[in-house]
Order: C-alpha cells, then sequence, then structure tokens
C-alpha cells in the first residue's frame, strides 16, 4: 500500500534532519510547506521522465447525436423551429440538405433556434437534420496520447490519425469527405473526429495521465493537496527526488 502524503514528508522531513510534522496542510512552519512543494515539483518532473505503467490508463467514451427537425431560409445562418436545443454548443457539426458541408453550431439563440457557422443552402420547412457532435474533451488528467491505441469498438475498426492539418481540412472539405472509417485529431487540446455520425459509436484509446496523484477515495489528481493524498509512483523514488530538489534549492552539494 502506498504510503500517504503526510507519511512521505514524515519521512522525508526525518531523514533530511528537520522537524517532522505530525500534519502537513495548514503547516505554518516553513520547512514543512517547502518539502510539500518540492514534493509536488518532483511529481511534475517524473511525469516528463519516463512512460510509467502507472500513469496510462484508457479513456473510452460514447459519440452523441441529435436527430431532429428546423426550418431553414437560403442566405441566412438561422436555423429555427427546432423543438429543442438543450445540449448542443459549438462543438456539434449539422447535417442536413440544405446545410452545407463542414457546417457546426455557432449560438444557440434560445430553446428553438440557433445560428450555424454557415449559410443553409435553401429554404425548407421541417427539414431532418442531425446534430452530430465531433469534439469531444480530453480526460482532465491528460498528457500525451498513446500512439495506435484509438480504436472504434463498435465496428471494430482502429481509428485513423492522428490526421495531419491539411488532411483534416481535406476531409471537411473536399468532395470525398466520408468513409466507415473514424479519422482524429487533436485541434486546441480537444479530440476530434471525422466524419459527423448519426449513430452511436464507442470510442476509445489510452493515454498517459499527469495524474501522479490520488485523493483518499481513489480520484485522480494531479498534485498533493490533502495529508491522506498517496501517489502511483514509487515511493522512494518521491521521497529521494524532494531530498534532491531540497538540497539543489538550498545549494548544498548534490554529488551523492
Amino acid at each position: 500500500m502506498s504510503s500517504t502524503m503526510l507519511e512521505l514528508v514524515q519521512q522525508t522531513t526525518a531523514e533530511l534532519n528537520l522537524s517532522v510534522p505530525s500534519y502537513v496542510i495548514g503547516n505554518p512552519n516553513q520547512d514543512v510547506q517547502q518539502v510539500l512543494a518540492l514534493m509536488n515539483r518532483a511529481g511534475y518532473d517524473l511525469i516528463k521522465e519516463h512512460d510509467w505503467q502507472a500513469l496510462e490508463l484508457e479513456y473510452r467514451f460514447y459519440t452523441t447525436a441529435i436527430t431532429t427537425t428546423c426550418d431553414t431560409t437560403v442566405g441566412t445562418q438561422i436555423l429555427t423551429a427546432i423543438p429543442s436545443t438543450a445540449g448542443l454548443d459549438n462543438t456539434y457539426s449539422i447535417v442536413g440538405t440544405s446545410i452545407p458541408q463542414d457546417t457546426y453550431v455557432d449560438t444557440v439563440t434560445d430553446g428553438t433556434s440557433l445560428t450555424t457557422t454557415q449559410q443553409s443552402s435553401a429554404t425548407s420547412t421541417g427539414e431532418t437534420v442531425t446534430f452530430s457532435k465531433t469534439i469531444y474533451p480530453l480526460p482532465p488528467d491528460y498528457e500525451t496520447i498513446t500512439d495506435n491505441t484509438q480504436w472504434d469498438k463498435t465496428k471494430h475498426w482502429q481509428m485513423l490519425g492522428p490526421v495531419s492539418a491539411q488532411q483534416w481540412q481535406w476531409l471537411k472539405s473536399g468532395y470525398i469527405s466520408t468513409g466507415p472509417r473514424v479519422r482524429w485529431r487533436i485541434l486546441g487540446n480537444q479530440f476530434e473526429i471525422w466524419p459527423p455520425y448519426s449513430t452511436l459509436e464507442y470510442l476509445g484509446f489510452e493515454y498517459r495521465s499527469k495524474g501522479w496523484a490520488r485523493s483518499a477515495a481513489d480520484a485522480v489528481k494531479n498534485s498533493f493537496t490533502v495529508d491522506t493524498d498517496t501517489s502511483v509512483l514509487d515511493d522512494a523514488i518521491i521521497v529521494l527526488l524532494t531530498k534532491l530538489k531540497y538540497f539543489q534549492i538550498k545549494s548544498f552539494d548534490t554529488t551523492a
């Protein structure tokens, strides 16, 4: 079982011949505060040093699509008479007969209307459209993605990517832009897919987490903030690197 943050700080201060604290968070002792800060810095640095097995995690999610109806007006960017715009935002693309390719929701105006990123190509009433979410948030502890782990688990096909900026624009703007395989890229710290889907797809990939700490409830954290936090990295490495950083910041000899 991993040591708690308090136990790691106690071990570090004892080895440095400092006063050993009975608690860390809220402790006014400057040495305790500095050791905690350096311990967190050790964690931040360690995730950059090596592809730790303990930081390799899976991320899975379902795509989202809403098929509904709306009224369009040629030459305008407004869709009206939508039964409900609840849940829609600018991460949704729009597919419909009067909707040009690569059109997204721009702004939700109210509960039944919204503006789009392109003008409608025709006027229609009660046209069937599909709002397909193609932009998804990365995990909050995301550091880097793991190559060749991106899969469409519904179709049992590997997703293709990361697609270059040039390929991405070709896919979204060219005549041949759809197919059975999911293409993906990371842009603006979000996971984007193409083409838009009207059905649910179960997608997933592996990634390296920056969440080297865990709460007492096993929630992923990016730093120590509570005495009962633990680390998924080796306790001895955390203590040794904290000591090294302490020696460095104090300008002590770090040769050993």
